[in-house]
């Protein structure tokens, strides 16, 4: 934090008269706040406008809110760093005490271990003085009285001017050798290579004169003792004589600041304020310090450097405004009210312990005790009255003060008073706690409320203020009613001001009402850029302005229109923002704080609103810190943070310069706003950025943005080229897998599928194998009827068929399909062993489409055998006629269509023959081919079909038999 110190200074006239003067408001750095050291050997302002303090621990930079601390490790020569100097190329040269040059430039300190044009033995003598030449040559004076000259490629010695006389060589030949410093530190004028020379002990000219202020402006100045001379090639005249002025030390460093002049001494500060306005005027500030330099800045900041305390800054501003507290005159810093007699140009200064200070035109300050009570009796308010006299309002009564005779009487001994009125005629009201007091007339006591205020209309009405609303009084009711809308019956109330037929209400919390005719017309709060909302005293000028003292600030209204035209603060130079209250006197407005008195011309505060500079410190990416660039190129880091530090060249208010930036890359849009000098931007992947940042002092515009590109490269696996090839190859994994999964999948369902199948057939062989029993059953029938007949060869011959018949029927139960011609084979042999059997009773004959012939067709075995065996034995032999068989074989949609058609005696009438056994067999029969061709459907997917019709129920006309159609799946190959 920053220290401020109030100081006062004796103000010393030709003759013996001493009066107290108006104090400064001045900052104090130290070590705590970051400076490199307390004692601090002189002050330069760089040429971006930082401010650089030499100190014997090293060199400080200082931007108004942070100091950068440099030392050996960070490039200088030496830690102990003497003198400064800074020139037009915006370098900083530093004066180490083992006289080896260095600079600084660009962030980075040259010195001879990485600049081998700083390479130079100084034989232990360091340098004093720095001059600037043509072409950005750079001449030193060094305390061997050496001139030494570094022209960017060499530092080396040089030979100019006569022994023992170099400097007064550089100081007259000023228009080639520019210097760096504001003064010169000489023994003796003499200089023995300039006999010419004129030297004059006394000027020849007035302070007032503008050619002799020019004139020190841009010459040379030499100090010898406590005197100062302005130096010139032609003479040499003394403007200032310390001892004419009470200084009697010698003067260490000298300031000229516009009209006024600043002299440091070994003992103090002293500020002649107008001195080249012709004023007798001095200010003795910073008593028992050693003053080591002075600075005037840019911006018009005077900076002290001091031995042992560190650094002072007074800001720009402050020399506009005057101060008062205990440390030049008052009895208190805290003050409660203020007032002045206009008549007797006497300002009237209420404070605690009853005290009522005075102080004259001439700035004499006097103290009088008006309330002697004990506990608490400060003066609370002070109102203008009658001519020479004022009413001063304390804790404890109303007294008069006469403002002549200085003599204060009392008027009215009352406790806890609060507030008085005077009204036009003259009649005097006091508020005090809970009652309302019309002095020598009445009294309104034990009020339930706490009264703060009053106002009056007129000699006979007036408002009265409460903590518990707003209330009207007249003289002659003397009873308090409730006056004003609803929104005022339970608002706490601080002060009245009755102006112009309007009533301003001043709230403790809830800032300004305007009361016209009983209504509330207007409010105004922070919301309109009310200072804040709890009120403390409302002052009327007189002049249409009405000003609102405030626990922040002091805010101005202008009467006719209502509105706020502005906010006066700490951080406009008042010494505090708790105002306890208000005073204008034409130009000069004063201001009581609990902090002290400010006073000042209220329309000449001066107003910086020049946009800050704003700078790059650093950019920190993952664990590494860069030099400030305006274009950052880095390989991506993985969850690295990148960070971009900056600041500003604020000296005046640095705590309240606001910051912000975009990323986006809109100007007009995106902007972040941040107190923070540091913008963290977590993980920031791969691209190209723009970074803009600008800043803006308390009531300045923004300042134009400084942009910074940030291009994060990508590595190689973030490339497009390489992100194709991983997604590709990510693909091909997935795309390898799925078919890796599906080929198990399908695997898995083919074993299924086989395992299945495998099981369907080994079923459908089952059941194949079941009907040849019965075949074999009736085919040994139909031996043993032969031999029974006697008909031994044919028996043999049938015997031998059979045999042929069952090794057929044998290998085909073993295959899952047979080819057509293998099925008609089998059937043929079949039919002529039933010829035989049944005497040769029935023909038969096969018809197969020609389109059969093209493709070796496939089919299940021991499908139309059973068919053709039931025609036989159940169709065509009951009849007592030979028979005839025909079976067509047609391919219908890759199925296999049979039809085997008898002429027997038909399906209906062999199913009423009463024969249990043919019902058996006919059943098991029909009912295997048809859970045979489920169970090829169940593996192969084709469907078959077994229909038996009756020829003469079907409308076949008058014919009879049974007709039977069967759709065998196949196979089917070329």
């Amino acid at each position: 934090m920053n220290r401020f110190i109030m100081l006062w200074g004796l103000v010393f006239f030709c003759t013996v008269t001493t009066t107290l003067a108006q104090g400064l408001m001045i900052r104090n750095y130290n070590v705590k706040d970051g400076l490199a050291n307390a004692t601090v050997y002189a002050a330069v302002q760089d040429k971006d406008g930082f401010i650089w303090f030499a100190t014997p621990t090293g060199v400080s930079k200082f931007d108004g809110k942070r100091f950068r601390n440099y030392a050996k490790k960070d490039g200088l020569t030496d830690n102990e760093v003497v003198k400064l100097a800074a020139d037009s190329k915006g370098r900083v040269w530093f004066f180490t005490l083992n006289g080896k040059p260095s600079f600084y430039e660009k962030s980075v300190i040259h010195s001879e271990d990485n600049d081998s044009s700083l390479i130079f033995n100084s034989r232990s003598h360091y340098m004093q003085y720095a001059f600037e030449g043509q072409g950005g040559y750079m001449w030193f004076l060094n305390t061997n009285n050496r001139i030494v000259q570094y022209n960017g490629k060499k530092t080396i010695y040089d030979k100019l001017g006569a022994s023992g006389s170099d400097l007064y060589f550089l100081m007259r030949n000023d228009s080639i050798f520019h210097p760096l410093q504001a003064s010169f530190h000489l023994e003796s004028l003499h200089d023995p290579g300039n006999t010419q020379q004129q030297i004059y002990p006394v000027s020849p000219y007035p302070l007032d004169d503008s050619a002799l202020h020019n004139r020190i402006n841009k010459s040379a100045i030499v100090i010898i003792r406590n005197t100062l001379y302005s130096y010139t090639a032609k003479d040499a005249v003394c403007f200032f004589n310390g001892a004419e002025w009470g200084i009697k030390d010698d003067i260490s460093h000298i300031c000229i600041d516009n009209d006024n002049l600043w002299i440091g001494t070994q003992r103090a500060l002293y500020y002649l304020k107008g001195y080249f306005n012709g004023e007798r005027k001095v200010i003795r500030l910073l008593d028992n310090h050693f003053i080591t330099s002075l600075l005037k800045d840019r911006d018009g900041n005077i900076w002290i450097t001091t031995f042992g305390d560190g650094v002072y800054n007074i800001p720009y501003k402050n020399f506009y405004f005057s101060y008062l507290d205990n440390t030049n005159g008052l009895y208190s810093h805290s003050i409660f009210s203020i007032s002045k007699d206009k008549k007797n140009d006497l300002l009237l200064i209420g404070q605690n312990a009853g005290i009522l200070n005075t102080m004259d035109g001439e700035n004499n300050i006097r103290q009088y005790t008006v309330d002697t009570t004990s506990g608490r009796n400060s003066v609370l308010s002070i109102t203008p009255y009658t001519t020479d006299n004022v009413l001063i309002g304390t804790d404890n009564g109303l007294y008069k003060f006469n403002t002549v005779s200085r003599k204060t009487s009392l008027l009215k001994a009352v406790k806890m008073l609060k507030d008085v009125d005077v009204s036009p005629g003259g009649k005097i009201r006091i508020a005090a706690k809970n009652q309302v007091v019309a002095l020598d007339d009445y009294a309104i006591s034990d009020l339930d409320m706490l009264v703060t205020s009053l106002a009056s209309i007129n000699d006979s009405a007036y408002y009265v203020g409460t903590n518990n609303g707003l209330f009207f009084c007249t003289d002659r009711k003397r009873q308090l009613l409730p006056a004003g809308a609803d929104t005022l019956r339970k608002v706490s109330i601080k002060d009245l001001k009755w102006i112009d037929g309007s009533l301003w209400i001043g709230t403790s919390d809830r800032g300004i009402y305007v009361m016209q005719n009983d209504s509330v017309v207007k409010h105004l709060s922070t919301a309109n850029d009310l200072a804040s909302d709890i009120c403390q005293q409302l002052y009327y000028d007189g002049v249409g302005r009405l000003y609102v003292a405030t626990n922040r600030g002091v805010s101005v209204i202008d009467i006719k229109t209502q509105t706020i035209t502005r906010n006066i603060t700490s951080s406009d130079g008042l010494m505090s923002d708790d105002i306890r209250g208000v005073y204008a006197d034409n130009d000069i407005l004063y201001i009581a704080t609990s902090n002290g008195l400010c006073y000042f011309n209220a329309d000449h505060i001066p107003v910086d609103t020049v946009p800050p500079v704003i700078y790059l410190n650093n950019i920190r990416y993952g664990d590494s810190t860069f030099l400030a660039s305006n274009n950052f190129v880095h390989l991506y880091k993985r969850k690295a943070s990148f960070e971009a530090e900056f600041g500003t060249i604020v000296f005046d208010l640095p705590e309240l310069v606001e910051y912000q930036y975009n990323f986006s890359g809109d100007t007009t849009s995106g902007w972040v706003t941040t107190m923070s000098n540091i913008i963290p931007f977590p993980d920031l992947q791969p691209g190209n950025y723009t970074l803009m940042i600008r800043a803006r002092k308390y009531k300045s515009d923004w300042s134009k943005p400084v942009s910074i590109d940030v291009n994060i490269l990508p590595r190689w696996y973030q490339q497009w080229w390489a992100r194709g090839i991983l997604l590709l190859a990510g693909l091909l994994v997935v795309l390898i897998g799925l078919r890796y999964i599906i080929r198990r999948i399908k695997q898995a369902e083919k074993r299924k599928t086989e395992y299945n199948r495998r099981i369907a057939e080994l079923e459908a062989k089952a059941l194949t194998n079941q009907m040849n029993p019965h075949f074999i059953f009736n085919s040994l029938n139909s031996v043993q009827h032969l031999i029974l007949e006697k008909e031994e060869k044919q028996a043999l011959n049938f015997l031998a068929d059979f045999a042929t018949l069952m090794r057929q029927m044998l290998n085909n139960s073993r295959k899952s399909y047979i080819s057509l011609e293998e099925e008609i084979a089998f059937l043929t042999r079949y039919l002529e062993l039933e010829k035989i059997r049944f005497a040769h009773s029935f023909t038969y004959h096969f018809i197969m489409e020609d389109a059969l012939k093209e493709y070796t067709i496939y089919i299940p075995p021991m499908i139309i055998q059973p068919i053709v065996e039931n025609a036989i034995k159940h169709g065509l032999a009951p009849k007592n006629i030979s028979g005839y068989l025909e079976i067509r074989l047609e391919m219908v949609d890759d199925l296999l269509y049979c039809s085997v058609d008898d002429d027997g005696i038909g399906w209906d009438k062999s199913n009423s023959i009463k024969s249990s056994r043919l019902i058996k067999h006919e059943s098991t029969a029909l009912s295997v081919i048809k859970e045979r061709l489920q169970i090829i459907k169940s593996f192969n997917g084709s469907v078959g079909k077994l229909e038996i019709i009756d020829k003469f129920k079907s409308g076949f006309g008058n014919k009879e038999g049974t007709l039977v159609e069967i759709l065998i799946p196949i196979v089917k190959m070329l």
